[in-house]
């Protein structure tokens, strides 16, 4: 047993309440900063160390794989490395692929399926619009697979959602939904969404295989539970029922991805699902100075949503005062932020890598990299090509995705022709049909295609003869690497097959020798990672490799250690810390943004994100807005964001503003007359300069974006009196009627 003062010494009393709490749900609201991943890792450790709890039987889930690293680290350091391995710590998508590799049987489907990631949805979307002979111009595969995303975390099924379409978007995605399941069950694959709803389905059809895990894990526990989503919740719900030994961490002031199906209501109803619960806050911050947490507290303290209100509070000192800044223009603003950031690198007291720029929307990155750039300053954007989402890179997992389910029509597709084998486009159409009317996958389709006598389809003579030889010469290859899969180590398999693929040589005819060598080096060093697979038996190698790949997201690969400024979105940024933040864009429309000013939950969780982004900040924080700014190539003077009103004025330090021309610091004094008067004068414009249509200009599909409404699809157009009116349903704002000439729509083609 382990001495419960190695365990409980180093947390304050509430930490130490939490950590000691008896079996049965547990709510720990922790406030930004408060040490929420100690209390998890401790809770653990005094499960184990000091209650007699066998590892065995703990389960830990959280959304990230760099928080389940780090989770990981500290238990190694506070109970050592044999009863760590015994736990189960990972993100809810990867414990659910664990269990679905043991137990989809029972759902009828096979243990090594692949799993899809974002670029591999989209191009099954795409084959699903031609299967449905559907232009992608009218039905952007980007939003019907959001839709179906969104219905995924819902756990609403093809046929549920096909029952209540009550529009015509809504009736094309559910026909879209079903052949996009179809697409994914014939190749054997599941996308992110499916590891939840397969793993929730499982334990709903098939109760034996539930009560086996709920007996094995008798204690859970969940971090950021205020960003579960409904799958996600029903199977924290499916898993606890026996025991009820569960203990959740978060906060509702920090949940800020609606978008993603996160539901606020899980965390504000843990109460009501578990009447007996413990709730505990943690209010002592550990990052922050008090000037910082006292300007993040009083704008969420503003907030219309039912939360249990925190004090914030830390020995951290006073700090600095947080600084406002205003900028003429959003190039200004930028320029603001680059030379502050100047100034406090040459103080000496801040290296780049402390420092961050944070804002609403990614278009904002441009003006901030153009000042960095100007100064010569270091900086890395997060949301960039990510390593494994580079060509090579995908095309090489492409091959060893076949290797182990050659089912995978994605991937087969992918590399049919990759490098060339003088397979063209027509041919890889005629397979797809072929494969469609049989309703088998491509790797079928291709047996019997190159077992006919024919030439290959589409084709004649010597050309057919050709494709024919190709397709065989491919075939033969799949065959060959499964071959080599079950007799070779993951590394070893991956050198066999650059070598039989020609991979080195192909990159360098397509790019050229020096951008090939470097695109070869990218392969190359995903091969490096094969190493970390090395341990495990030869079967478990490959599999696990794919299935950890698939899961990776931004933030774990973002290195913190890197000695460069981050400029990172507010929804990245959380999970994140550094000594400096700026937070820019602090304008009405932008932060809060445009499309939430008329929802109430909407803009909730606008000052939510403003409350994650100060807090991401240990001692200096920057809040800048700009006087005007450029939006759809106009200029238009700005409102300062009403989070900044609802600060204390003595909470902040004003910069003054400084170097302006006559006109400049006219249009500062005048902003409210001038913001006015350009309003009327646009509005006057649009009714006498607009020329009346001889025709509508939008039709019935087409993605359109407005500036307060959001995005949304038409759903019909006409002329009305001289001018167009474009009936909309807007994505949560339900359907509006609008003139042309006034609402000024943006075409949103994906």
């Amino acid at each position: 047993m382990t001495d419960p003062a190695v365990i409980l010494s180093a947390l304050n009393p509430a930490q130490q309440q939490a950590v000691t709490a008896d079996p049965g749900p547990t709510l720990v609201l922790a406030g930004p900063g408060s040490g929420k991943t100690r209390v998890l890792t401790h809770r653990v450790a005094y499960l184990i160390g000091i209650q007699g709890v066998d590892p065995h039987a703990v389960l830990a889930v959280t959304f990230t794989n760099k928080a389940a690293r780090e989770m990981r680290d500290r238990l190694v350091a506070l109970i050592g490395a044999g009863q760590s391995a015994a736990l189960t710590v990972g993100t809810f998508h990867s414990i659910c692929a664990r269990f679905l590799r043991r137990d989809i049987v029972h759902l009828g489907r096979e243990r090594d399926f692949a799993i899809y990631d974002t670029d591999d949805q989209l191009r099954v979307m795409k084959r699903v619009l031609r299967d449905l002979n559907l232009d992608e111009k009218k039905h952007p595969p980007r939003s019907i697979h959001a839709a179906i995303s969104r219905a995924k975390n819902e756990l609403i099924t093809p046929s549920d959602y096909s029952r209540h379409a009550r529009s015509y978007f809504d009736e094309v995605t559910a026909r879209c939904f079903a052949r996009y399941q179809e697409l994914l069950h014939d190749s054997n694959a599941l996308d992110f969404d499916d590891l939840l709803v397969e793993t929730v389905r499982l334990f709903d059809q098939h109760p034996t295989v539930l009560e086996r895990y709920q007996e094995r894990y008798r204690f859970l526990l969940a971090d950021e539970y205020q960003d579960t989503n409904r799958a996600q919740y029903v199977l924290l719900k499916q898993l606890a029922a026996r025991h009820r030994n569960i203990f959740v961490v978060g906060d509702e002031d920090q949940s800020v991805y609606a978008f993603r199906g996160a539901d606020i209501r899980n965390i504000l109803s843990f109460e009501q699902d578990y009447p007996d619960a413990r709730v505990i806050l943690l209010e002592q911050n550990y990052r922050s100075t008090q000037a910082i947490l006292d300007v993040a507290q009083a704008v969420i303290n503003r907030s219309a949503q039912r939360r249990r209100e925190k004090r914030l509070w830390t020995h951290n000192g006073a700090g600095a005062k947080v600084q406002v800044i205003e900028g003429y223009d959003q190039d200004e603003e930028a320029q603001l932020v680059a030379a502050e950031i100047a100034r406090l690198l040459a103080s000496g007291a801040y290296q780049p890598g402390d420092i961050a720029i944070m804002y609403r929307t990614n278009a904002q990155s441009r003006a901030i990299e153009e000042a960095l750039l100007a100064r010569q300053l270091r900086y890395v954007i997060v949301g960039g090509t990510r390593f494994y989402e580079r060509k090579e890179i995908k095309d090489a997992l492409a091959y060893l995705r076949l290797a182990l389910n050659p089912f995978d029509d994605i991937s087969l597709s992918r590399v049919l022709n990759w490098p060339a084998r003088g397979i063209g486009q027509r041919t890889q159409e005629d397979l797809e049909q072929r494969a469609s009317a049989a309703s088998v996958p491509l790797y079928v389709a291709l047996q019997v295609l190159t077992a006919e006598t024919d030439p290959a389809p589409s084709t004649g003579g010597g050309a057919g003869s050709r494709v024919r030889h190709a397709l065989i010469g491919f075939l033969s290859l799949i065959d060959e690497m499964i071959s080599q899969r079950q007799r070779l180590a993951l590394g070893a398999l991956m050198e066999w097959l650059f070598v039989r693929v020609g991979f080195r040589e192909a990159l360098q005819r397509e790019y050229g020798e020096e951008e090939g060598e470097d695109r070869w080096n990218n392969v190359q060093e995903l091969r490096n990672v094969a190493e970390n697979y090395a341990t495990l038996p030869i079967e478990s190698q490959l599999p696990t490799f794919l299935e950890e790949v698939a899961l990776v997201s931004d933030i774990d690969t973002l290195q913190e250690e890197r000695d460069a400024i981050t400029c990172i979105t507010l929804h990245q940024a959380k999970g994140l810390e550094f000594p400096v933040v700026f937070l820019v864009g602090l304008e009405e429309g932008l932060l809060p943004h445009a499309r939430s000013t008329d929802d109430r939950d909407a803009l909730d969780e606008e000052r939510r994100l403003f409350y994650v982004g100060a807090t991401r900040a240990k001692e200096r924080l920057y809040l800048l807005h700009a006087f005007r700014r450029t939006t759809y190539g106009r200029a238009d003077i700005a409102t300062p964001s009403r989070f900044l009103h609802d600060i204390p004025p003595d909470l902040l330090q004003r910069m003054p503003k400084r170097g302006y021309t006559a006109q400049q610091s006219s249009l500062f004094t005048n902003r409210a007359a001038i913001a006015r008067e350009q309003r009327q004068e646009r509005t006057q414009s649009s009714r006498r300069s607009a020329p009346e249509p001889r025709d509508v200009t939008f039709f019935a599909g087409q993605k359109v974006r407005h500036a307060q409404f959001g995005e949304g699809i038409v759903v019909s157009s006409k002329l009305v009196e001289g001018d167009e009116e474009v009936t909309v349903a807007f994505v949560g704002k339900g359907v509006k009627r609008l003139l042309a000439s006034f609402a000024n729509l943006q075409r949103a083609d994906d």
